[in-house]
C-alpha cells in the first residue's frame, strides 16, 4: 500500500487537506459526485487496516474490488419506493453514493484481503505478504 506522509506544518496539511479529493470531482455535475467518506489507514506488523466512517447503510450495498493494483471501495445509494399511507414530513439523513480507491503495492497480499461492517464503520484488512526471512546460518569448519 503505497502511504503518502503529510508534512507536520498546519499550511501544508490543509492545503494537502484541501485539494486532496479535489480532482475526484472534476468533469462531473456536482449532483453526480460522489460523496467523499473519511478513512483512517492503520498499520500494523502484519497488515494494514483502513476504516470507512459510512453508518446506515446495509453491508450488501459495498463493493470491494481489487484491480491492477487499485483496491476501490464503493456504495451505491438504492432508490427507495415511498409508500402511499407513509408520508415523510423531513428528511435529514442523507446516503449518498461513494467511491473511495487506494493504490496497492507488491507488500500487500492480495488474495488475503477481508471485509467486514460493524457499527457503522467498514473495515478492511490489507495483509502484508511474508517476506522471505533469510536466517543466519552457522557453517561449521571441518
Amino acid at each position: 500500500m503505497t502511504l503518502v506522509k503529510h508534512n507536520t506544518v498546519p499550511f501544508n496539511s490543509l492545503f494537502d487537506e484541501l485539494f486532496n479529493h479535489f480532482p475526484a470531482t472534476w468533469g462531473r455535475d456536482a449532483n453526480q459526485a460522489y460523496a467523499v467518506v473519511p478513512v483512517n489507514i492503520h498499520e500494523t506488523n502484519e497488515g494494514y487496516h483502513l476504516e470507512l466512517n459510512a453508518p446506515g447503510r446495509n453491508k450488501e450495498d459495498f463493493k470491494v474490488n481489487i484491480e491492477n493494483g487499485l483496491l476501490t471501495i464503493s456504495y451505491e445509494k438504492k432508490e427507495s419506493q415511498e409508500q402511499k399511507d407513509y408520508k415523510t414530513i423531513r428528511r435529514e439523513f442523507s446516503f449518498r453514493s461513494f467511491k473511495r480507491s487506494f493504490t496497492i503495492d507488491e507488500k500487500i497480499n492480495a488474495d488475503g484481503i477481508q471485509a467486514r461492517y460493524e457499527n457503522g464503520v467498514l473495515k478492511v484488512y490489507l495483509p502484508k505478504k511474508e517476506e522471505i526471512k533469510v536466517s543466519p546460518k552457522e557453517i561449521s569448519i571441518l
